[in-house]
């Protein structure tokens, strides 16, 4: 199995094009060994979120790798964090960071994004969240403290998740550090042209989530990984349809965030850099219907503030 290449982000920061997703209900010993295996399997980046309740478990899987002699430090691995929705207030920025690294057991993330740009009660336990809980994001105030957050180091970069060419445009506006990722869903079945477009035009590199339709989950569907045409390019190449779906959205130059906590998929799900699509069968996949897996307003509540967030995706 070959090494995951890097993409080198508008700062010089070197970031592995496919990371490890922790959003997982499993728990979390089964997160931390899963953790442990994606390392032996090659894995270098992973991701989580305060959100995700994995943070944890993702820190004690790093230190029983380098325990393991995997790698030899922390420093070998690239780790994404993300900003919750409780914590989307200006007071409120430096302690999710600091939550989250205590957490992880570490000093410092890779890359730190405001998850939603959306703002949560801090006391919201569930969903769908009741209208009275969720409310606008003070962006400019918001990012002023992640700005602060890098100066501080207690991470190397910021970015975004699940922002517009709107938002973003609002946040270019003002940002002193722009942001250097933008982390969305991206699939064979929701391209994201002219977000990805955006992002192009202004060095905002983009990260596609959920790449095989978060299968799996309750708000997903098995859409991609079904798909006849892409089973039917996998059939003819002697591939799975989950690496014919990643291996289509790598090239159309993005990095990649895949999660499965099988040993067998986590290793076939890496395994997508020393072969190619040939034009017909990428065209074939373009052509594909868009139909979108995360959708806000089912995991929000059916209101303006989430609907508003849908749309622009």
């Amino acid at each position: 199995m070959g090494v995951v290449p890097m993409v080198t982000l508008s700062n010089g920061q070197l970031m592995p094009v496919i990371g490890m997703g922790t959003m997982s209900m499993v728990g979390p010993e089964a997160t931390k060994l899963a953790v442990v295996e994606a390392v032996r399997a090659g894995y270098r980046h992973f991701d989580t979120s305060y959100s995700y309740g994995s943070e944890k478990a993702l820190g004690e899987g790093i230190r029983e790798a380098v325990g393991l002699g995997l790698i030899e430090s922390r420093d070998e691995v690239f780790i994404t964090t993300k900003l919750a929705c409780g914590f989307a207030d200006p007071s409120l920025v430096l302690d999710g960071i600091k939550a989250s690294l205590r957490n992880l057991g570490m000093e410092y993330v890779d890359m730190y994004l405001i998850h939603i740009p959306l703002k949560l009660n801090p006391q919201v336990r569930k969903v769908p969240v009741a209208k009275e809980d969720i409310s606008q994001i003070d962006l400019k105030g918001v990012w002023d403290k992640m700005e602060f957050c890098q100066n501080l180091g207690l991470t190397k970069a910021i970015g975004v998740s699940n922002f517009s060419p709107k938002r973003l445009q609002q946040l270019l506006s003002f940002a002193k550090i722009p942001p250097l990722l933008n982390q969305v869903e991206m699939s064979p079945l929701w391209h994201q042209d002219k977000l990805r477009e955006f992002c192009k035009a202004n060095d905002i590199h983009v990260t596609a989530y959920s790449p095989l339709g978060a299968v799996g989950t309750h708000w997903g569907h098995n859409k991609v990984v079904d798909s006849d045409v892409i089973t039917q390019i996998a059939n003819a190449k002697g591939k799975t349809s989950a690496q014919i779906a990643l291996r289509w959205v790598y090239e159309q130059g993005v990095s990649i965030v895949a999660k499965s906590f099988d040993k067998e998929r986590m290793r076939k799900n890496i395994d997508i850099f020393d072969w190619s699509l040939s034009e017909d069968e990428s065209a074939k996949i373009g052509q594909l219907p868009q139909y979108k897996a995360v959708v806000f307003a089912n995991v929000y509540g059916q209101h303006d503030v989430v609907l508003d967030l849908d749309a622009e995706l």
